[in-house]
């Protein structure tokens, strides 16, 4: 039979997009629409969208935009897409990937298969020991930045299917809905929060970063999670120079380097350390200095190394602290254990990587949390220590029962 559908998409494209999306989660976009809701009639659902991607009549709804707060007391702008729509991104993406993936930077780590934060991460602690200066840099609004034709450039140089090409396109072009309802059509960037957001913007800077210092600075090693970016170089002046480069390069291609926070930093441990005012930067939830290490002499030496951030601890503390306490105060130790295991778990291996002692420190909040909880549930502990000490013989008994236990 032949299909009178302009676009040739395999329905189970359309659904193996679903158990992606699902996977997931997410929250809902302008229509208000859950996962749940949508599943409530899931193939009535998947058939809708697939017919009309393959016909070409796919409109892109609005996306919502929400703002959350970022660690440092300003806003990040989100762009949520719907949930038919996050799964018609996910159709593009499961096909246009495979195709651009391979050609991406090797030290390109952020949402990528195979790639890793802790692969950035490790790469950035050795180079550190090898090269004394870093160009740590922070791009400004760099999703709502995108030169959208510059983008869509580099999308055709690798990219010939036209139903991909169309509705990449339409993406790009979607307005935002506000919260008022008010929509915003918007000239440059792809929203942050959609599917298909990050290829597109790992795409872009591919070619306004990546190849640009291989083919002018092949000199330099990097590591670039999204638009999180750390340059390792050999002297303070090449620094400086490649500071300078880039911000004439970025400012041709549509960006902006933020002034305050791109800086150059002396990254050496040891005692004999130039005298310089900036020896510290963050990079993925870690900030990288020079710390006392007790070495394996007994000594202290002076090493530059990395371990959580104090924007990242204290968002812990935060997040721990919003737990619902006062209700677990009429339930055992196994649920409160049942709700946080995962949390605590992720925090611990993904902060571990480096200072497993400190992020351990910064879950000992989670343990003064624990002694309160203890010492409302259980009336004959009369005072905070009495509550510490039972957590405390608790843990040396169970020390697999919480992931911050186990080393302590």
């Amino acid at each position: 039979m032949i299909s009178t559908k302009p676009f040739s998409i395999p329905k189970a494209l359309v659904y193996e997009a679903y158990q992606r999306v699902r996977a997931n989660k997410g929250s809902a976009g302008i229509d208000g629409e859950r996962l749940e809701a949508f599943e409530s009639n899931l193939s009535g659902n998947l058939y809708k969208l697939w017919n009309r991607l393959s016909s070409g009549s796919y409109m892109p709804p609005p996306v919502r935009r929400v703002e959350i707060e970022k660690p440092d007391g300003g806003l990040r702008p989100l762009g949520i897409p719907t949930v038919a729509d996050r799964i018609a991104q996910m159709v593009v993406k499961l096909q246009i990937e495979p195709l651009l993936d391979p050609h991406f930077h090797a030290d390109s780590y952020g949402y990528r298969p195979g790639k890793s934060a802790h692969q950035a991460l490790a790469a950035a602690k050795s180079r550190c020991d090898r090269r004394a200066w870093v160009l740590d840099m922070d791009i400004k609004g760099f999703f709502d930045s995108i030169d959208r034709e510059l983008l869509m450039r580099a999308v055709r140089k690798h990219i010939k299917e036209a139903w991909h090409l169309l509705y990449i396109e339409r993406w790009l072009n979607a307005p935002v809905q506000h919260g008022d309802g008010r929509l915003e059509y918007t000239e440059r960037g792809t929203p942050q929060g959609g599917v298909i957001s990050p290829l597109l913007a790992n795409l872009f800077l591919h070619y306004v970063f990546d190849v640009w210092v291989d083919r002018h600075w092949g000199g330099i090693q990097f590591e670039r999670y999204a638009d999180d970016i750390v340059c390792h170089c050999a002297s303070q002046r090449e620094a400086k120079r490649l500071r300078s480069l880039l911000e004439a390069r970025f400012q041709q291609c549509g960006l902006r380097l933020h002034p305050e926070k791109t800086q150059v930093v002396y990254c050496k441990g040891g005692f004999n350390r130039q005298s310089h005012p900036v020896v510290t930067f963050d990079f993925l939830g870690y900030t990288f200095r020079p710390r006392w290490i007790k070495t394996r002499r007994g000594d202290f030496g002076l090493f530059f190394l990395g371990a959580i951030s104090q924007k990242a601890a204290k968002a812990i503390r935060q997040e721990i602290n919003g737990w619902p306490w006062q209700y677990w105060c009429h339930k055992e130790l196994k649920d409160i254990r049942a709700y946080s295991l995962s949390r605590l778990r992720g925090w611990y291996h993904y902060y571990g990587l480096f200072g497993k002692s400190i992020i351990g420190n910064v879950l000992f909040h989670f343990d003064k949390r624990l002694s309160r909880w203890a010492k409302k549930k259980y009336k004959k502990l009369k005072t905070l220590m009495q509550a510490a000490k039972r957590v405390n013989k608790v843990r040396k008994e169970n020390p697999w029962g919480f992931p911050h236990w186990q080393g302590a």
